[in-house]
């Protein structure tokens, strides 16, 4: 299976995270051999084939309330939660929480859900890599909230590396 540049974000970013630019190519897990069963299998989804069309639309829905937050993007979501309900009762004194969810709908709905959930935390704290390229999110959860990038090894360096460059070709110019 293809190597993803960024892994262990909350289920949301980490749907969205599935697309990613290499080397100036996009990439779609998802079109990889088995990259659908594995990130199912990853976060411990049920690995129906039925569950991509579904995924894909709530990828593109979560992407799309990212980069163009508006009404048009929260129906996307909306239609995606349509399609189950969260459900709680009380069993000697703990509460449960049940998803009333159509099966081949069951992964979109817990990710888009999830995306709720980050909303409700710290929604100043999803943020999109710093570097121009890239096309990753990530939940930042640095103590003081200043993360920039998805990866300091890798558009971090980047980034860094640039700049540098550009500062002693200046001086050098």
């Amino acid at each position: 299976m293809v190597q993803r540049p960024l892994v262990g974000e909350p289920l949301a970013l980490d749907l969205v995270n599935t697309e990613w630019v290499d080397h100036g190519h996009d990439v779609d897990l998802f079109a990889e051999p088995d990259g659908l069963r594995g990130w199912l299998t990853e976060h411990g989804l049920p690995g129906d084939p039925a569950v991509e069309a579904p995924l894909r639309r709530a990828r593109t829905a979560l992407r799309g309330l990212l980069e163009h937050p508006g009404e048009q993007a929260e129906r996307e979501i909306n239609a995606i939660l349509a399609h189950g309900a969260l459900r709680h009762t009380l069993h000697r004194a703990q509460v449960r929480e049940h998803h009333d969810v159509d099966s081949e709908w069951l992964p979109a709905w817990r990710a888009v859900s999830d995306y709720l959930d980050l909303l409700r935390r710290q929604p100043t704290r999803i943020r999109r890599c710093g570097h121009p390229a890239c096309v990753l999110y990530f939940y930042d959860t640095s103590r003081n909230g200043t993360r920039r990038w998805c990866s300091m090894d890798g558009c971090g360096s980047r980034t860094k590396a640039a700049r540098h460059y550009r500062r002693h070709r200046t001086a050098t110019a």
